[in-house]
């Protein structure tokens, strides 16, 4: 199942199993999949009740998320043209809410990593998202489902499957800050001036990056939210405020015991002049997103949303040591697997 691609660059490569057959067969590897099945039950369940509508996502387009940190696309021949692979629904999420108000995908994602990513263990070269998106909502209604989501799944994973978690050796007591409260947020500019002074060299104008992220992770035992990115860390449809230029509408939603990102999310840019705009600086091409610019132009409603990787989720709720844990045909960058 694995390769040495990651050992010829000089890294070293997790500890995979040697077949896919040796991986399905673990009972840790059981617990954890059955531990997710539950999750998608209890997430669907939670968005359908709150009025939302499940669609399926396209899985190749024209265009896809340019926002990926580092990692490449990979373009497909759709009968004589160059489609990519999606690496984030986001654009088709803006879309669908022409036809429903509320809308979620369980969606699957492919981003080429860069090969450094495979001893992160958080990163994954195909992984699968709950993807939400709400019409006429701000940054905080999003925040606040994705707070009443995680916390729902997590306790109904709790309440309804101790016996996996016992033997994934996950001790419940850590999830009842979870399910309790507001999550606590901080600042990007916070965040990042607190890195710092751990001697931490994250750059104020960029993405925390995922050293940092389990940094501020392993400080607490519950889940927080980083808000307020600077502008041109982020993709061209996070928002900027109106009333503090420079600075966008969007989150990250970060783990608990050094877990690191969870979710990320943000008040949507729809506005055709503004994202062409937007495109420009932060280098796109506008005229290869023209089927998405076509609808800006017609109108494509305010929206905020936001997505979570299932994976990771998974990862958090069963105590895993890493992300591709949690698939059960798990793709890590640089591992040739089945």
């Amino acid at each position: 199942m694995t390769s040495t691609i990651a050992e010829s660059h000089g890294r070293v490569a997790p500890s995979f199993p040697a077949s896919p057959d040796q991986h399905l067969i673990a009972e840790p590897t059981r617990a954890t999949l059955r531990v997710q099945s539950r999750m998608l039950a209890a997430t669907r369940a939670f968005l359908t009740a709150q009025g939302f509508q499940e669609l399926l996502p396209p899985v190749i387009g024209p265009v896809t998320d340019p926002g990926i940190r580092g990692s490449k696309q990979v373009d497909v021949d759709f009968y004589g043209h160059k489609y990519k692979l999606m690496t984030s629904a986001i654009l088709y999420k803006q879309a669908s809410l022409l036809a429903f108000d509320k809308i979620f995908y369980i969606a699957p994602n492919v981003r080429l990593e860069p090969l450094e990513t495979a001893v992160t263990h958080r990163h994954l070269a195909e992984f699968h998202q709950i993807d939400v998106e709400i019409r006429d909502a701000r940054r905080e209604d999003a925040m606040e489902l994705a707070e009443r989501l995680v916390a729902h799944v997590v306790d109904e994973v709790v309440r309804e499957m101790p016996g996996d978690l016992e033997l994934l050796g996950r001790d419940r007591d850590a999830f009842r800050e979870v399910v309790q409260g507001a999550f606590d947020r901080t600042t990007h500019q916070e965040a990042t001036a607190g890195l710092v002074a751990l001697g931490h060299p994250q750059d104020p104008g960029a993405e925390i990056d995922w050293e940092g992220e389990e940094i501020l992770s392993a400080k607490t035992s519950r889940p927080f939210f980083v808000v307020d990115y600077p502008k041109g860390s982020r993709g061209f449809y996070d928002q900027e405020d109106a009333d503090r230029p420079g600075v966008l509408r969007n989150f990250d939603l970060i783990a608990p015991e050094g877990y690191g990102e969870l979710a990320s999310g943000s008040e949507r840019e729809h506005d055709y002049a503004a994202l062409v705009t937007r495109m420009r600086e932060t280098g796109e091409n506008p005229a290869k997103y023209g089927w998405y610019l076509d609808l800006a132009r017609r109108g494509i409603p305010a929206s905020s949303g936001f997505g979570i990787g299932l994976e990771r989720f998974t990862r958090y709720v069963t105590g895993r040591t890493a992300a591709w844990e949690a698939s059960a045909y798990p793709k890590l960058p640089g591992v040739m697997s089945a």
